[in-house]
């Protein structure tokens, strides 16, 4: 049996209102607590702390508040981060930020620590976003890719899409490990028609939008399809679950254009937003960038189908359980009718069925896989590891 190992986990842009980063850091911490080991998240805040918690032990450092991301902190004090890691003293280190942590990988190099840096983005895919051509967004994000796979001992992808940046460069320390899905929390039979009623507001077709409102998640393709839709003689509506910088502009559009889309702001709890994913026709996922997208598998379990950008990892994920479209209102519109044209119980049934694939135990196991650390204790079965 192996003995129990510290693993010390950084990340940044975290804040309570974070989707599914945070969602992600919960679950596997609490995993990795289950299999016997001791896991310490790092994250930036306005002021200092120390607290236990389900996934661990959570500590906060002071850091400034990024302008224009809603509320977004990063670790910037790296002496005091420094301090902290050389007295947690880690045996492991876990890092889900690589630009302006990637430092810490040098710094596990040089103290012989094992590192493993997870990429829940793709490099070039969030510089295309914030509007870098297409060849020079490859190009800086080969640059940055290269730098990063010699600073960790091992980098985590989520899926083989977001595997391929590294995989063009050429890095050999590059392993897969899936997210998972609460398939107990989120689950069909939280489906309410009273829920559906109430926000569907009298319209045939109930949307719905889990996603952070900022730049990168391209939040306005949801405004788009529903436009277009309506133009289209479809009766929908659509209900946004989210905050971020871009939801004033959204808000206004929509009032402009007359469009009946709901503006729910950040959803804290988490059963309401299963019973959100549940009530809902269809969700929309129309990141461009997205390297595994929790949400969008949450749908699936809850059983409701999703339509996804064509040009991020989400197809993989999704599989028949709903479909990709082309980054334009048209083509979100065709795929919202197309899967409307399958028998309601017959596409609700595959979505939950591909969520089923999914499991927060497979997850940790792979994770610490990548750490090459054993599991000490085996979770309970059956029980999973809810996030």
């Amino acid at each position: 049996m192996s003995s129990a190992l510290r693993i010390v986990r950084l990340a940044n842009f975290v804040t309570p209102s974070s989707g599914g980063l945070r969602t992600a850091l919960v679950a596997l911490g609490k995993g990795y607590r289950a299999a016997g080991h001791e896991p310490v998240l790092i994250v930036p805040g306005d002021l200092e702390s120390d607290r236990l918690t389900e996934q661990g032990r959570v500590i906060t450092l002071p850091g400034p508040e990024l302008p224009g991301t809603g509320g977004y902190r990063v670790l910037a004090g790296r002496r005091r981060l420094r301090e902290v890691l050389e007295t947690l003293a880690p045996d492991r280190l876990e890092v889900s930020d690589r630009t302006t942590l990637r430092w810490t990988g040098e710094w596990a190099r040089r103290n012989r620590i094992p590192s493993v840096m997870v990429s829940h983005e793709t490099a070039d895919g969030v510089l295309r976003t914030w509007g870098l051509p297409e060849a020079v967004a490859a190009r800086t994000a080969d640059r940055l890719n290269r730098r990063t796979a010699w600073a960790y001992s091992r980098i985590v992808c989520t899926t083989e899409w977001a595997e391929r940046e590294f995989v063009r460069i050429g890095a050999q320390n590059v392993v897969r490990a899936p997210l998972g899905v609460d398939l107990h929390r989120c689950r069909p039979g939280r489906r309410s028609t009273v829920l559906r009623a109430k926000h569907a507001a009298g319209a045939q077709v109930l949307l719905l939008l889990c996603s952070r409102l900022s730049v990168e998640k391209r939040p306005g393709m949801a405004l788009d399809a529903l436009a277009e839709l309506r133009e289209r003689g479809v009766r929908a509506a659509l209900v946004v679950a989210g905050e971020g910088p871009l939801r004033g502009a959204l808000t206004r559009r929509a009032r402009t254009e007359r469009l009946p889309a709901v503006f729910l702001g950040h959803v804290a709890d988490r059963e309401t937003v299963s019973d959100l994913q549940a009530a809902a026709d269809l969700c929309l996922a129309p990141g461009p960038a997205e390297t595994f997208g929790l949400s969008a598998l949450e749908a699936l379990a809850c059983g409701t189908p999703v339509v996804a950008s064509a040009s991020s990892a989400l197809p993989e994920v999704i599989g028949d359980a709903g479909a990709a479209a082309l980054d334009t209102a048209e083509a979100f519109a065709d795929a919202v009718q197309e899967l409307l044209a399958r028998p309601e119980d017959d596409r609700r049934a595959a979505a939950r069925a591909r969520a089923e694939l999914f499991d927060w135990n497979r997850s940790v196991s792979a994770f610490l896989a990548a750490h090459d650390a054993s599991q000490v204790r085996e979770p309970a079965r059956g029980t999973g590891v809810a996030a």
